[in-house]
């Protein structure tokens, strides 16, 4: 592997990795390995994560772009910096890399910028280095990161059941315009988890049991017929209850969405990013105005978009 490094290869390689949202996410019970059995239908969006890396002799990681990216951590607990070190030992790689991730994913947001970040670093140094890693093998070292990796990796619509990690492709025709709302707060993932925990314990008596999640199936032939109007009938997010109680000012958030024009707007993944499906493209663009001036940050996005790929 250290000859690759000396060969002369290109010594920078840009990768782009998508953001999601999780148009329909049901959450079971606490495995036994701590994580919640989920049933979700991912759609990988047009927000970027950026990725550059570049010949190192250790492992660094950087941050820039349009969010405010101050308190992420830069040390070893750095996902991006994890998948890197995963590869290199993956693969017996002798050398480091240094990551430069231009951020445009929200933090803490419930989109999967982590994510992608991860997925997008494993792409760019597979490249980097030359290890020339099958992408099933890929795949199966983003399991090993986290339950989004891998679709962060794969991109388009997909099923993810286990932990959201276990994937398998759904059928999306066309293009579905969704308008993000972004609130200033951040939500910690374990955290609302824990919350949803908390709210079915103080409601067991009156809560049936909950089953095995799995993702209805009028999401997929919502999918399958490209039709906005149909699957905003069926947008459905088991964390939404827990993630408003944790951030109140998602409510308001979510009626202001609905009453200026969206089909149905809901809470994406743990939140507290709001997503907005629209009937098409103008409607997606007077609903960003709406959003704008009642002073939400909203941008429109599409999907579904390719996953973690060089770029150039």
């Amino acid at each position: 592997m250290t000859e690759a490094v000396e060969s002369g290869r290109d010594t920078r390689v840009h990768v782009r990795a998508p953001g999601k949202i999780n148009v329909y996410l049901g959450v079971g019970e606490v495995m036994a390995d701590g994580y919640h059995e989920v049933a979700t239908a991912y759609q990988a969006v047009s927000l970027y994560e950026e990725v550059y890396a570049s010949e190192s002799s250790d492992f660094t990681v950087s941050f820039r772009g349009p969010v405010d990216c101050s308190g992420l951590p830069t040390d070893e607990t750095n996902l991006a910096l994890r998948a890197a070190r995963l590869l290199a030992t993956h693969t017996a790689y002798a050398g480091g890399v240094r990551l430069e991730i231009e951020k445009h994913v929200p933090i803490a947001g419930g989109m999967g910028g982590g994510s992608a970040d991860a997925a997008a670093a494993l792409v760019a140094c597979d490249a980097l280095w030359g290890t020339s890693v099958p992408r099933e093998e890929l795949h199966e070292l983003a399991a090993l990161l986290g339950a989004d990796v891998p679709f962060a990796l794969a991109g388009g619509t997909a099923i993810g059941t286990g932990r959201g990690e276990e994937l398998s492709p759904a059928l999306a025709r066309g293009t579905f315009h969704w308008v993000l709302a972004l609130p200033d707060a951040q939500l910690s993932t374990p955290a609302v988890y824990g919350e949803l925990d908390r709210h079915r314990e103080r409601h067991r008596a009156e809560l049936a049991p909950k089953l095995a999640p799995s993702v209805d199936p009028a999401v997929l032939q919502a999918l399958r017929a490209g039709d906005p109007r149909q699957l905003a009938e069926v947008l459905a997010n088991d964390l939404q209850a827990a993630a408003i109680h944790l951030a109140p000012e998602l409510a308001p958030v979510l009626e202001t969405g609905e009453r200026a024009g969206a089909l149905a707007g809901l809470v994406s993944g743990s939140g507290p990013t709001v997503a907005f499906l629209a009937e098409d493209g103008d409607g997606a663009l007077e609903l960003q105005i709406a959003l704008s001036a009642s002073g939400l940050r909203a941008l429109r996005v599409t999907g579904p978009v390719h996953g973690a790929r060089v770029v150039g």
